[in-house]
């Protein structure tokens, strides 16, 4: 797989001022650039919340908040939302988008950084994250940060881009990437580094059980991965243990 991987990492610092500069037409590309799929891999993250009531929810990197809406309408029992993200004008977007949808009250939005989640330990049920993950500068430092804010038993939820292990599939997918998709993005966005980077990113993130390994040196336990639509893009799921548990780090919580 390595001769199809670009070989450099581009820089995650400030990332969220590009954020700010594309997020007039983020929701658009979104659905034009995964042809729609987004829709149904970010409604299939509800799946992994049957059976939960009453749910608490933090989305990380909510941007303009499609995460939280898709969850709410293919009827995950959350009652209460809190988005966080550092990009003040994806965040301007969700705004108008919950007070729209009169969601008011029910979901709230902060500005805030993954690494250093502005909330109590232990505070939520359930944590999702979408298309953000690799954004973050240390991925390792967001992850516990998840880790820390969930209730012993709450669960993360992280979707993201992937490679295809299939060779032919892989193929396709990164032309796309590297020479379809900046292309379009460049032209209705007017930023073709937004979509550079995102190719670049996608491309050298860790995915399948690289990213699971991941997961569970953050502390969570049951990490299993989901692969979606021939697998360029991954639903991960993690559950922080309940009870008397240990830390990242080791020690006793208590």
């Amino acid at each position: 797989m390595d001769e199809f991987r670009v070989q450099s990492q581009p820089s995650r610092r400030q990332v969220w001022r590009m954020f700010d500069r594309i997020a007039p037409r983020y929701d658009f590309l979104n659905r034009v650039l995964s042809l729609r799929q987004d829709v149904s891999w970010r409604r299939r993250m509800a799946t992994f919340l049957k059976g939960r009531h009453n749910v608490e929810l933090l989305d990380l990197a909510t941007g303009t908040g499609d995460q939280i809406f898709f969850l709410l309408d293919a009827g995950a029992d959350v009652t209460l939302a809190v988005g966080l993200d550092l990009s003040e004008e994806m965040l301007a977007l969700a705004r108008r988008k919950v007070a729209g949808r009169g969601l008011t009250g029910r979901v709230e939005l902060q500005l805030g950084d993954a690494m250093a989640i502005p909330a109590a330990a232990g505070k939520f049920d359930a944590a999702t994250m979408s298309f953000g993950i690799r954004n973050v500068e240390q991925t390792d430092v967001a992850l516990k940060e998840i880790w820390r804010v969930l209730k012993p038993g709450g669960r993360a939820l992280i979707l993201e881009f992937s490679v295809p292990s299939n060779r032919l599939v892989r193929g396709f997918y990164l032309f796309y990437f590297r020479h379809v998709l900046p292309h379009i993005g460049a032209a209705v966005s007017g930023d073709g580094e937004a979509y550079r980077y995102l190719n670049q990113t996608a491309e050298t993130f860790p995915c399948g059980e690289a990213f699971c390994g991941l997961l569970r040196q953050a502390g969570f336990v049951d990490v299993a991965a989901l692969p979606l639509t021939f697998g360029i893009a991954t639903i991960y799921k993690g559950d922080k243990p309940d009870g008397k548990s240990l830390s990242p780090a080791g020690l006793s919580v208590t």
